[in-house]
């Protein structure tokens, strides 16, 4: 998906770097953007001592402004990652954005946005022939203390057909 723009919160490269597969994005999208509040959300945790991948390293990687800030202070009750990801997507209609709190999505997907999550991040790499099994990496995840329900899980084990 060369020309699809895809723009990333700051839990999916989180914990996609913990995984080890923070890879998986550049392979199934070539290159990603995410907005400077997802390195300033970045720069907390290492603070906070979490390992977090240093995005310099990583050239298929673009940190983006928001082209009009004023946007982000309309999208309230979220954090400054989800809210510029969202403002982004607003500027860039057509975008993909990568999400995985639940109000965010929300609002992603009331405004049509295409949207995923590393959780979706990990069925399609599956469905592309990037991984081998989604179940293992899933339960990796849940061991991270990724919140994702059982139902949604053996959605995703189901779709991969495992």
């Amino acid at each position: 998906m060369p020309n699809l723009m895809v723009i990333s919160n700051t839990s999916p490269i989180f914990y996609l770097h913990r995984l080890g597969q923070l890879e998986l994005l550049r392979k199934l999208y070539q290159n990603i953007i995410i907005p400077k509040g997802v390195i300033e959300e970045l720069k907390v945790g290492k603070m906070q001592g979490e390992d977090v991948p240093d995005i310099s390293k990583y050239k298929w990687i673009e940190i983006r402004a928001v082209q009009v800030p004023e946007v982000v202070s309309l999208i309230m009750d979220l954090g400054m990652g989800e809210a510029q990801v969202l403002a982004i997507a607003i500027e860039n209609p057509g975008s993909l954005v990568i999400l995985d709190d639940r109000l965010a999505r929300e609002i992603a997907n009331s405004r049509n946005m295409r949207v995923t999550g590393t959780a979706g991040v990990i069925l399609k790499a599956k469905q592309e022939g990037y991984i081998k099994s989604v179940r293992p990496i899933l339960e990796s995840l849940k061991r991270l203390d990724f919140w994702i329900s059982d139902v949604l899980m053996d959605n995703i084990i189901r779709m991969a057909g495992e």
